[in-house]
């Protein structure tokens, strides 16, 4: 298991990936050369790296609820009803958060289209 430090480590460079570093992109001068073929170009990459974080926090979020579940199943098997349907509606919940982004992944391919 991670220790705290790390932890918070991991979550700071995550933040900074996810925030801070597509600011990037909106970073220049007026002159400097900026046009649509630019602002589309990152929103194509900007489409990538939704699906992409969406599919991977959502197969881990799955196989994380799966295993505990069947973690609890195989302590108490007489429980398996009152654990399987929570995690049925679980997974679920989570596989719509990622249609969700993959719908916006989809819009923000269309806006990189024109």
């Amino acid at each position: 298991m991670m220790s705290t430090p790390k932890k918070l480590a991991l979550a700071a460079m995550s933040f900074a990936a996810v925030f801070l570093l597509p600011v990037l992109a909106f970073a220049q001068d007026d002159h400097a050369g900026s046009n649509t073929f630019d602002v589309r170009a990152w929103a194509a990459a900007g489409a990538g790296v939704a699906i992409g974080f969406a599919v991977l926090g959502g197969g881990i979020g799955q196989g994380l609820a799966a295993g505990k579940a069947l973690e609890g199943i195989s302590r108490n098997p007489g429980a398996s009803a009152r654990i399987q349907t929570p995690m049925i509606l679980g997974l679920a919940l989570i596989e719509s958060l990622v249609l969700l982004a993959f719908v916006i992944a989809f819009f923000l391919q269309g806006f990189a289209r024109g």
